[in-house]
């Protein structure tokens, strides 16, 4: 079963990554684990356009259009 994702469940998980130097401005990290929800692929719309997002068995992930 694949998931399709709405922005506001995607920026709800969003916190500011800690491993960046403090002159790099530091940019927000999504958790794999919250994207996916416990699924194996998931599909993105982003603008206009499906993507599918797939985390393979070696703990990659792929994304594609």
């Amino acid at each position: 079963m694949q998931a399709t994702l709405a922005a506001h469940s995607l920026f709800s998980s969003v916190a500011p990554r800690q491993d960046r130097s403090a002159t790099e401005h530091a940019l927000p990290a999504v958790n794999s684990l919250d994207l996916l929800q416990g699924q194996k692929t998931i599909e993105i719309m982003h603008n206009g356009s499906v993507y599918r997002l797939q985390a393979t068995k070696l703990g990659k992930l792929i994304l594609t259009k």
